[in-house]
């Protein structure tokens, strides 16, 4: 059952999305969801939310400011640091709402939201699972990989220059999200086909450009200087072996240092594959991991009886379980015997 809705920033902006319900009753264990770089809701949104439902868990869905069916201004332009206080006041709406057990609140991002949950994890205790699929670990990493060493210095130059321009008081640079060949925000070929495609199939308010200023952003963003501090809530992080845009070594290497209870599960595809060709495998583990919701804690006890509670009003336990997940972490870099957490 999805119905429209709206609501308020704490700054005044209006950000609009979905509320999706397992069915009358309630209250339920919802999941607070965004997308990644300038996509948009209706960009599969629709379908993780719907694996979700199924499996009694409600879900807000929003378009990030900016973005989509949401306000705010200048449009397309990304402040992953506002995108981040636009995914706390969603958590704020959704436990206003009576459908919504505001004890149980996970959430799930996607690539550059991928990298928003996981610095949400760490600053929030509100939360209480966090999924992280394909995510962007270090903004300065990333920009390296993908854009030549001659290409990044024009890059900066014209962030430079619209940087100038903007105390001028002229409007913002702006530079495409992809491209078939020539300057784009994400340069990778699997990135041209997946936006466009998606775009022209599913998504027409999305729109092909963002500021420059988003760019800059996005080369001093790194949500993965987090991953250490988001247990004791448990983490689940999806990584594609074959991701071009947000590269595995990097991305593994960030799964080592956060502590437990967390667990990894990898795709044999890309950074798009997802949403398509392994939608079944990441929306399943998406909804294993937040099953964490639904049946207070169970199932991550199952999966990590070591653990110490994670019970949320249980302050001591939660010390504790922190304790836990830190001599771990300095004793091993790999789970104990017949307790692999990986996939």
């Amino acid at each position: 059952m999805r119905t429209d809705i709206e609501f308020r920033t704490e700054d005044g902006v209006l950000l609009r999305g979905w509320h999706y319900l397992p069915g009358n009753g309630g209250p339920w264990p919802t999941i607070v969801m965004a997308h990644g770089y300038s996509a948009v809701k209706e960009m599969y949104l629709d379908c993780f939310a719907e694996v979700f439902a199924a499996a009694g868990l409600a879900a807000i869905v929003f378009d990030n400011r900016n973005f989509g069916a949401s306000d705010g201004e200048p449009r397309q332009e990304i402040n992953p640091w506002r995108q981040i206080e636009d995914y706390r006041d969603a958590i704020s709406f959704a436990q206003s709402l009576p459908e919504t057990d505001a004890g149980r609140i996970g959430v799930w991002g996607s690539s550059y939201s991928g990298g928003h949950v996981i610095v949400l994890g760490a600053i929030d205790r509100r939360i209480r699972c966090v999924v992280s699929q394909v995510p962007l670990i270090s903004g300065h990493r990333t920009a390296r990989r993908l854009i030549r060493p001659d290409l990044m210095t024009k890059v900066e130059r014209m962030c430079a220059e619209d940087r100038r321009n903007r105390y001028k008081g002229e409007a913002p640079g702006r530079i495409p999200v992809v491209a078939p060949d020539g300057p784009a925000a994400l340069p990778t070929p699997d990135s041209w086909r997946w936006f466009e495609e998606t775009g022209r199939m599913r998504a027409p308010a999305w729109r092909n450009e963002v500021t420059l200023r988003s760019v800059e952003l996005f080369l001093a963003y790194e949500p993965g200087a987090y991953i250490a501090y988001v247990s004791p809530t448990p983490l689940l992080l999806v990584a594609g072996l074959g991701d071009h845009l947000t590269v595995p070594d990097v991305t593994l290497a960030a799964y080592e240092q956060a502590l437990h209870p967390k667990k990894l599960v990898t795709l044999k595809g890309g950074h798009f594959d997802a949403y398509i060709a392994e939608f079944d495998k990441a929306s399943a583990a998406a909804r294993e991991a937040s099953s964490v919701l639904s049946t207070c804690v169970a199932a991550w006890r199952a999966a990590f009886p070591w653990m110490p509670s994670l019970d949320a009003s249980d302050g001591a336990a939660q010390a504790q379980a922190l304790r836990v997940a830190r001599r771990i972490g300095e004793a091993t870099d790999a789970a104990p015997p017949g307790r692999n957490t990986a996939i």
